[in-house]
């Protein structure tokens, strides 16, 4: 049995989780609204604040879908109630961000400034000229813009400069060596 799917998700005051034919699932939250497709196999069921997914049987594909489905939906409801955020530092000299309306204006030592506009689901703050923190309900809607923003400038080996996770650790490279006598 599935260690994470058997485990019962508890649904929080002021959130209200609908359970629909083909297992469309919505939960709503001070946050904002969710609604995600799961996979017609799983059993959801709602008892008063608690939601458990069962499987029909054992089959390889079940046992996968299993705690995938119960992780998905208590991401849904710890979205809709606490939000989900990611944080990037700049590093580099004369690299720094800055926050104008819904976009996030970025120089990082390209001869332009890179421009990223905020999507629906998701707000960037900017706290200082090196740090950006990305918040929204949906994990994966979070955690997919973070990473297409330090796509643009992914952390390098040798001085570390670029945009990194807070988190992240940078395995730094030794630069040449100079030339022994």
């Amino acid at each position: 049995m599935s260690r994470i799917g058997r485990m019962p998700i508890t649904v929080p005051a002021g959130v209200d989780v609908t359970i629909t034919d083909g297992n469309l699932i919505t939960v709503k939250g001070p946050k904002g609204t969710l609604e995600q497709q799961m996979h017609p196999n799983m059993k959801i069921e709602k008892d008063g604040d608690t939601i458990t997914v069962t499987r029909p049987n054992d089959l390889k594909e079940n046992r996968s879908l299993h705690g995938l489905t119960r992780a998905l939906l208590h991401n849904m409801v710890v979205g809709v109630t606490d939000g989900f955020k990611k944080e990037l530092d700049v590093n580099g000299v004369g690299y720094r961000v800055a926050k104008e309306g819904n976009k996030l204006v970025m120089n990082i030592g390209y001869s332009h400034p890179v421009v990223v506009e905020e999507i629906p689901g998701i707000t960037i703050d900017v706290p200082n000229p090196n740090k950006i923190i990305i918040n929204g309900c949906d994990k994966q809607m979070v955690g997919q813009f973070a990473a297409e923003v330090r796509e643009k400038r992914p952390p390098e080996p040798y001085k570390g400069k670029g945009i990194k996770y807070t988190d992240e650790v940078i395995r730094r490279k030794v630069g040449k060596a100079g030339v022994k006598k």
